[in-house]
């Protein structure tokens, strides 16, 4: 039986994959990348697709090169423990801004941003595979999950509220109120080694506490019919897909974020003394989130399964999405934006540890069918559903927005990002509906593969 020390070391993998890198790269790359860092939008939003087509192919092979791994730390954990300080070194990197053009420019943000990917797919992928590993038992398995959840959660709640303290805290040179561009490249410099530092540790914790009691029944050498086999397995193309969905569900609302605050909000809202900007604002729906992570088996086991639950859970994200399309587009109404989010997150918060409880039930669906393990391979899957969904979101938002009338850019001469929009209504209107009626449709979809999705636990 797994100990509660355990279960704290596997919730620390995810908090600081999710609630560190991941958030951070789903929340803040967009805007840093056009606002700050001073890539045009087409650059941007190219970036995160050659990054997807990227992880099609190294996910599912990381998925089965683990799966073969054999060291004294066992089959999984040695990625994480060798992958630690590579993971934070790079995602720092990726936050600091050079002194070059935008040729420069160009090659800096590409380079990593793949090595980024890379590094991620190489720590994230055997980081999931461990939960097929750790127990056989079915509501041990929801358990882990819900430590995972809790653990992304929290780290992402952590993440959020603090980002825009650091901010204030590393400060910087100001004109009109406003830091100048040279500052806030500095401040997202700093941002990147205090996380990139903290990934590193979560990651290496990860991998010393978790513990492999499950022998992985393995292949006796490599072959492309696991890969053949996936395309067999009907639960895993569904479960897939809703991966997929789920993730363009929190992408657009994340990559919207800071935009929403820029231009529907004008800037940070101050309530009270309290200053909420795009970081904060989704701080709310972390806490829920984190809440509502731990709740989720119970919430399961009340229901009868997970594909009920994760249907439920469904129906409250796309209602209050709806909701949230009709509050006036008002710093006067934020108390009210900040309770639909909360709404909206006790949805997420209760089918996010789903997700990987039903990949380890397609895992083991897997291994009885074909006769030998495929656990990395499948997990792979999960990790690339979540970075096909959410970067590819982020790029749409960012298309979206350029087509709606924002642009951006660096000056060749003074080095400067330059921002222009040809139509703020638009631009405005366009950022309201990727934050609430893009995401509702998304969950439309989910539900109905939900519904075909033929394993009942």
């Amino acid at each position: 039986m797994a100990t509660l020390k355990e279960k704290i070391g596997y919730a620390l993998g995810d908090a600081a994959a999710g609630g560190i890198t991941w958030k951070v790269m789903s929340i803040a790359f967009p805007l840093f990348f056009t606002n700050i860092f001073g890539l045009t939008v087409a650059d941007t939003a190219t970036l995160m697709l050659i990054a997807r087509m990227f992880d099609v192919v190294t996910d599912p092979l990381m998925g089965s090169l683990s799966d073969r791994t054999q060291s004294r730390w066992g089959t999984y954990r040695p990625w994480l423990i060798y992958g630690a300080i590579p993971f934070g070194l790079i995602f720092a990197l990726l936050l600091y801004t050079p002194d070059f053009g935008m040729t420069g420019k160009r090659i800096w943000a590409y380079s990593l941003y793949l090595l980024m990917m890379a590094v991620y797919t190489a720590v994230n992928v055997p980081y999931g595979s461990l939960l097929g590993v750790m127990t056989d038992d079915d509501n041990e398995k929801n358990q882990f999950s819900a430590f995972r959840m809790v653990g992304a959660y929290a780290m992402g709640f952590i993440t959020l509220l603090s980002f825009p303290l650091i901010i204030e805290m590393i400060g910087g040179e100001k004109i009109g109120g406003e830091y100048t561009a040279a500052a806030k490249q500095h401040q997202y410099a700093l941002i990147g080694l205090i996380f990139g530092v903290l990934a590193a540790a979560g990651t290496l914790a990860c991998g010393l506490l978790t513990k492999e009691r499950m022998k992985p029944v393995r292949a006796e050498k490599f072959s492309f019919k696991p890969f053949a086999d996936l395309f067999r397995n009907k639960p895993w193309i569904i479960l897939t897909l809703i991966g997929v969905c789920m993730n363009f569900f929190n992408g657009f609302r994340y990559a919207v974020a800071g935009y929403m605050f820029e231009y529907c909000m004008h800037g940070d809202v101050t309530v009270s003394g309290m200053i909420i900007n795009y970081t904060a604002f989704m701080t709310f729906g972390e806490a829920t989130c984190m809440v509502f992570g731990g709740v989720s088996p119970v919430f399961t086991k009340k229901v009868g399964s997970k594909r009920m639950a994760f249907l439920w859970a469904g129906v409250i994200c796309f209602v209050t999405s709806i909701l949230f399309f009709f509050i006036p587009m008002d710093p006067a109404y934020i108390w009210v934006m900040i309770a639909v989010v909360i709404l909206t997150s006790i949805g997420i918060g209760i089918y996010s540890p789903l997700l990987w409880s039903m990949y380890a039930d397609v895992a083991d669906y897997a291994t009885e069918k074909n006769g030998t393990s495929s656990t990395g391979l499948i997990f792979s899957s999960g990790t690339m559903a979540m970075k096909f969904g959410t970067a590819i979101s982020g790029s749409l938002v960012v298309l979206l927005l350029g087509i709606a009338g924002f642009m951006s850019g660096t000056n060749e001469v003074t080095g400067e990002t330059i921002i222009t929009i040809t139509d703020m209504e638009s631009v405005r209107s366009m950022v309201w509906m990727l934050f609430s009626l893009f995401p509702a449709v998304i969950v439309v979809i989910m539900m109905g593969l939900l519904y075909v999705y033929p394993i009942k636990k």
